[in-house]
């Protein structure tokens, strides 16, 4: 089983030609509702590759919160345990989505934020005895720190994807299995522009191992060996859950697969996820990723060497 605690938020979509710069406005060419947030994705996203999937967060007391719990169900996903907040909003992203696909978020976390130890403690006993436990940091650290503090040390393999960037002390990366930054995020959480430099500065810190995704350049590996895998070439349209999508594949199959297949397949969900627009809509199947590396043959190459 995999348990993702993280947030749920609805998605407000607005297109336009370019991302707003300071001061200015656009002409925006169309609006949108997703559901989202990145833990709920990440839990959608496994769940559509076929894991078993339970989620644990917040939401409100409101609309957009049966909304949410709703589409989860719909996907398999397992919300028993997910608490309504009497006096808070469901959290909000507004989220801006240009031409080339690229997006800017705004994010308000609303019921996210009382995700607290106390709760922590009351899901405990389902969190311990998963096999997959995977993270964001669309809640707080504090929350988060303290489960991780609490874990046994052998299990569950814990991923944690330090989305938004925020940072890391007083976490105890020693039981971070694997942390996935993606390239920004790794220069935010290091000040390292090269990505080995501050793959190097976090595994020193603790990390067991760490997965930078680089976008249209696939991924690389650093740990008791590194590998980069290669991204998939598809048109994107909007790359809103890209890593939402790349993380819900990876804890997916890792420990099922060579560390270089699990990476693979997780690259082609990503890719997958840019050629939808919206968040959850955006999420491949397994059927989807299945054709897509049939299709790819050999696919992307794997380049082994020391990072």
């Amino acid at each position: 089983m995999i348990a993702i605690l993280g947030s749920a938020n609805m998605d407000l979509v607005t297109d336009v030609p370019h991302i707003p710069r300071p001061g200015e406005t656009v002409l925006g060419t169309g609006t949108h509702r997703y559901p989202g947030g990145k833990g709920a994705n990440q839990a959608v996203a496994a769940a559509r590759l076929g894991a078993d999937v339970a989620f644990f967060g917040k939401v409100g007391a409101d609309a957009f919160g049966d909304e949410l719990l709703r589409r989860l169900r719909a996907d398999g996903v397992d919300v028993s345990a997910v608490e309504r907040v009497g006096d808070a909003s469901t959290g909000l992203a507004t989220i801006w989505v240009d031409e080339a696909g690229e997006n800017a978020i705004a994010y308000a976390p609303g019921a996210n934020a009382s995700v607290d130890a106390a709760y922590v403690d009351r899901i405990y006993d389902r969190l311990r005895v998963a096999d997959v436990l995977l993270l964001q940091f669309e809640i707080p650290l504090v929350a988060i720190a303290h489960l991780l503090a609490r874990l046994p040390a052998d299990r569950p393999t814990v991923i944690v994807d330090p989305a938004p960037a925020r940072t890391l002390d007083g976490l105890p990366l020693e039981r971070v299995d694997v942390l996935t930054p993606n390239r920004t995020e790794l220069v935010a959480l290091t000040g390292e522009r090269d990505v080995a430099a501050g793959a190097r500065v976090l595994l020193d810190r603790g990390v067991r191992a760490v997965l930078c995704k680089t976008g249209d350049r696939g991924a690389s590996w650093f740990g008791n060996e590194s590998l980069h895998v290669e991204a998939f070439a598809v048109e994107p349209i909007d790359t809103t859950a890209a890593g939402d999508a790349f993380n819900g594949a990876l804890a997916s199959v890792i420990g099922n697969l060579p560390i270089d297949e699990a990476i693979r397949w997780a690259n082609a969900a990503g890719a997958l996820a840019t050629t939808r627009r919206g968040a959850q809509p955006s999420l491949p199947d397994r059927k989807a990723v299945r054709r897509l590396l049939r299709e790819a043959g050999a696919g992307p190459r794997n380049r082994s060497g020391r990072g």
